[in-house]
């Protein structure tokens, strides 16, 4: 069609390319044709196609993937039920993951839905590539937990998407904090820290290094509640016993940390940890340079993982209940899908934390 017969208008070539999606010629998934392919195929503007394939995008009948192209969504072509959920988690072989995925599932299968499930390595750029491709599928709805929750969204679209094309999701163990306004289930991981702290000052401990996690909420509200039970006691907060770690660097700097605190002979006698692993990490890292738990320090951790058992040396730390907590989002987001409005719904579900007491605390009033 050439410009002998007037320029193509962007709402033609979008009813066009509509219809082709509508008919099979695109199939969901496949890749349509570039700006540059659809300018010369019908010699119009790159503004007229650009806006015809952003209406297209806005009515969820394709995705733009960056440095990728753009794409059919199945979301186009199924206006019903699909009884498909997405799951996204940071990780999939952690202690806590299984069981959360068995809560969510034990409540979605009795209504006859499937989990397709997704992992993000607790990446930004994972996340992106997780959303990106659940918006190419059909699906009713979505449990994501996101990644390194402390740091603002960097992609905000994706979820300005989901919320255009009316897919209903729900935060697990964090929410963006420009994101506030969806629902969400979380620990109250604040509570948690000043519980695991408090424990160790009533048990006679009076220098605790705390260690937290920086790039996500829970370790800001672990450090929060640890920070509260220190100010309590009359204890001063001291920023130099605070060790801080990212996900990068989660395997080395909580380790080499402590054990650097210990050859600089620091005063301390417990350490309240961001959670199991981090714990029982620091507990090997100790054991090699010949410190003993709880002999010479009092170690907590966090989740009351299938780790904390499994040792010879039971930790103290804090019950997570992470199938209950699956149940929890599964049955939320079960309401969303059957009509239920964000207003009409709270948007904050804390789970109260309980301290479990293990081996792992030496009593120092007795000494």
């Amino acid at each position: 069609m050439g410009k002998n017969k007037g320029e193509m208008k962007y709402h033609t070539l979008k009813e066009l390319l509509k219809n082709d999606i509508l008919s099979g010629v695109y199939q969901p998934g496949d890749k349509m044709p570039s700006e540059n392919q659809l300018v010369q195929e019908y010699d119009l503007s790159r503004h007229t196609v650009r806006k015809a394939l952003s209406i297209l995008e806005e009515e969820g009948y394709i995705i733009a993937v960056h440095g990728k192209g753009t794409f059919c969504t199945e979301r186009a072509l199924h206006k019903k039920e699909s009884k498909n959920i997405a799951v996204v988690t940071t990780y999939i072989s952690d202690y806590i993951f299984p069981r959360l995925i068995q809560g969510i599932n034990s409540v979605l299968s009795k209504d006859g839905y499937s989990i397709i499930f997704k992992t993000t390595e607790n990446s930004r750029r994972g996340e992106t590539a997780c959303l990106e491709d659940i918006l190419t599928k059909d699906i009713d709805g979505l449990i994501i937990e996101p990644s390194k929750s402390e740091i603002v969204c960097r992609h905000p679209k994706l979820y300005e998407n989901l919320d255009k094309y009316e897919i209903p999701y729900i935060f697990i163990h964090g929410v963006y904090e420009e994101m506030k306004d969806k629902p969400h289930i979380l620990m109250d991981d604040c509570k948690g820290g000043y519980l695991l702290t408090k424990y160790l000052i009533d048990m006679g401990h009076q220098h605790i290094v705390g260690v937290f996690k920086a790039d996500d909420h829970q370790g800001r509200e672990r450090h929060k509640g640890y920070v509260m039970a220190l100010q309590e006691a009359g204890y001063q907060y001291d920023p130099d016993m605070v060790v801080w770690f990212h996900t990068e660097d989660r395997q080395l700097k909580p380790i080499t940390s402590v054990v650097q605190m210990i050859k600089d002979q620091r005063k301390m006698d417990a350490v309240v940890c961001y959670n199991d692993q981090i714990a029982f990490s620091i507990i090997g890292g100790l054991h090699q340079i010949g410190v003993s738990i709880p002999e010479d320090l009092s170690i907590t951790g966090y989740d009351n993982s299938m780790l904390a058992h499994q040792h010879p040396l039971s930790l103290t730390t804090i019950a997570h209940p992470q199938e209950k907590l699956g149940e929890m989002a599964g049955q939320l987001l079960l309401e969303k899908i059957q009509g239920g409005s964000d207003k009409d719904m709270k948007t904050e579900y804390l789970i109260e934390p309980k301290l479990v007491i293990g081996n792992s605390c030496k009593n120092r009033n007795q000494e």
